[in-house]
């Protein structure tokens, strides 16, 4: 008996230690906002019976990604024809629901087919999990499911629906607001740009407003920020219809501001070698273009570095992995030189894609909408390693931790694992 007590607690106490010195995904695209996770030896190959180390029905409708935090997994939900806005904690380990909380109620408002009125992902600072929901309202979570503050204060409306997602950066929970108008003319802020847009700072502590950085004239989109730190000052970079900007993340206050193409803007920008990606156009005006940071003021294009029109991405955010940058569209993955735009590749990998690709351990995971994911070696060269169905559809990006992916389709999360 006391050799087996011993047994045990050596293994609970591995695991422990194991979770702990794993890589969190702690918001949307994970620690960095660009997809990008340190962890090595991820499954390569699985289907919806092999390599799943567990699986957990979810009920309700929505598109948030899952969160990762030593042993716990959150996501958000939205039950009763979107009215009841419910934030859920799972254990690491088993996948057990350990409690399902109801943070609100909301009024259903217009959204595209495609949206949900649970869209955003949530974020975690380790302590509390903070969500926010369709209508714009805003919850915090301890980590027992007590509900520490709610912030109903910012109502959202929009033509599409809200489909960005609050991230957090020191004691800021931050979001986007690039709605439209909700009075007569709907036009305004979708089509026709409006001064109704800005970048939201709300305190983690109180749920109060920091900051509210305005956008000046914009239209629509559901991009999430980005930090980049430079010269120990941080900027919040966020792009909408029309603009890529920067704001001071202490203050809030608008930076610079760069002209870009497009409303209804899906994609994330993304951040590397001190550039600002960004992606947008409809209609023949798709263009992907690359901003040097660190200049002020209105800058229009004057800090275009380059601009490629082939192979812009509709609805997932792109991804870098120094050097390269790789964009998804029309089942068509394009592979981009980072520094010059230039194009190395334009290869067809078949399939619709709303969620954004992420990359580990030197290998691209792209996960399409009917749930095949497609792994491959992220490089200048066209090389597929696996092509894993689940047989169930994926708008969700996947997250990655401790070894494991963890995906959400329609009705289940997956936790995929070799272990």
């Amino acid at each position: 008996m006391k050799t087996s007590h011993v047994t045990h607690s050596l293994l609970v106490f591995l695991v422990a230690t194991t979770i702990a010195a794993a890589e969190n995904w702690p918001e949307f695209r994970g620690p960095t906002h660009q997809g990008l996770s340190s962890e090595k030896n991820l499954p390569l190959n699985w289907s919806s019976t092999s390599n799943i180390l567990w699986k957990a029905s979810i009920s309700g409708e929505s598109w948030s990604s899952p969160i990762v935090w030593k042993d716990r997994v959150f996501l958000t939900t939205a039950t009763d024809n979107g009215q009841s806005c419910r934030v859920l904690s799972l254990d690491f380990g088993s996948g057990k629901i350990l409690w399902n909380r109801e943070a609100f109620q909301q009024v259903p408002r217009r959204k595209e087919e495609r949206n949900t009125y649970a869209t955003p992902t949530p974020a975690t600072d380790g302590e509390n999990v903070y969500a926010c929901f369709g209508d714009g309202s805003f919850v915090a979570l301890n980590f027992a499911g007590e509900i520490l503050w709610s912030n109903r204060s910012y109502p959202f409306y929009g033509q599409h629906g809200l489909g960005t997602s609050p991230i957090l950066y020191h004691d800021l929970l931050i979001m986007a607001r690039d709605g439209s108008n909700d009075g007569e003319d709907k036009k305004l802020g979708w089509q026709t740009p409006w001064d109704g847009a800005y970048v939201l700072a709300l305190d983690t502590k109180t749920g109060k407003e920091r900051w509210k950085g305005k956008r000046g004239l914009s239209r629509i989109s559901h991009g999430v920020p980005n930090i980049w730190e430079h010269d120990g000052k941080a900027q919040v970079i966020s792009e909408a219809g029309d603009v890529v900007q920067g704001f001071d993340a202490a203050t809030g206050e608008r930076v610079w501001s760069s002209e870009v193409i497009g409303e209804g803007k899906v994609p994330s920008v993304v951040i590397g070698d001190d550039m600002a990606f960004t992606s947008g156009g409809w209609g023949g005006k798709e263009t992907i273009k690359a901003f040097r940071l660190g200049a002020k003021g209105e800058l229009k294009e004057s800090n275009l570095v380059w601009e490629q029109k082939k192979g812009m991405p509709k609805v997932p955010s792109m991804i870098y992995v120094k050097p390269h940058l790789y964009a998804i569209s029309g089942g068509i993955l394009t592979c981009i030189k980072g520094d010059t735009g230039e194009l190395l590749y334009q290869e067809r990998i078949g399939g619709n894609y709303s969620a954004s690709p992420v990359s580990a351990d030197g290998l691209l995971y792209i996960i399409a909408d009917d749930g095949v994911t497609t792994v491959l070696s992220a490089g200048p060269q066209f090389k597929v390693l696996a092509t894993n169905p689940i047989g169930e559809k994926v708008q969700a990006s996947i997250a990655i931790s401790n070894k494991r992916l963890f995906i959400r389709s329609a009705t289940q999360l997956y936790c995929i694992g070799s272990e």
